[in-house]
């Protein structure tokens, strides 16, 4: 008897501000490494740990999905009108109740391993689905030492990638840079 593969589906959430070729790059990575049926960039309103925004959420949803245009496994979504939340608890259930999918990847940065213990019902986010964690450059050896991996180290996969020298602070940066000096010029 043939057994059935399960199909999974990845998320990668977040403010996306903006979105860029890192977020590109780990999400080709997670489909072929996994073999996802689907991977939906989640678009959130605001960072609950940050303060604020670059770019208004518009644009960010824009450009996510102008990057992901040619990905036909790579859809961006805003969700949180709809389940009424930006947490990913919140999003996590949406997709199992409402959506009926069970079989989910939510993916993350190593960076984002040292304060996972701080997301609201961390435990229960990793009790349902599996975290995928993409190296970050200076933060997985910290992050393998966080609360989140000694609690739940099963339910976590760690993929090898080669450091990614992009983020969207970077980006940012670099676009004051330029505004600042063309406004001398």
């Amino acid at each position: 008897m043939a057994s059935i593969q399960k199909k999974y589906i990845g998320l990668l959430g977040g403010s996306f501000d903006p979105a860029h070729k890192g977020h590109l790059s780990i999400s080709k990575i997670a489909i072929k490494k996994l073999k996802l049926k689907k991977i939906y960039w989640l678009v959130t309103k605001k960072n609950p740990f940050k303060n604020k925004t670059y770019y208004s959420l518009d644009e960010r949803i824009k450009y996510a999905r102008k990057i992901t245009k040619a990905q036909t496994k790579i859809k961006t979504i805003y969700l949180d009108n709809i389940v009424k939340s930006s947490r990913i608890i919140d999003v996590i259930n949406y997709f199992i109740k409402k959506k009926r999918i069970k079989n989910i990847y939510f993916i993350i940065g190593s960076d984002n391993l040292i304060r996972f213990h701080k997301w609201k019902n961390w435990k229960k986010i990793v009790k349902l689905v599996k975290l995928i964690v993409f190296s970050r450059r200076g933060y997985d050896k910290k992050g393998k030492k966080s609360i989140v991996v000694k609690k739940f180290k099963k339910r976590i996969i760690f993929i090898k990638n080669n450091p990614i020298p992009i983020s969207s602070t970077q980006l940012k940066i670099r676009q004051n840079l330029i505004f600042n000096e063309n406004q001398r010029n």
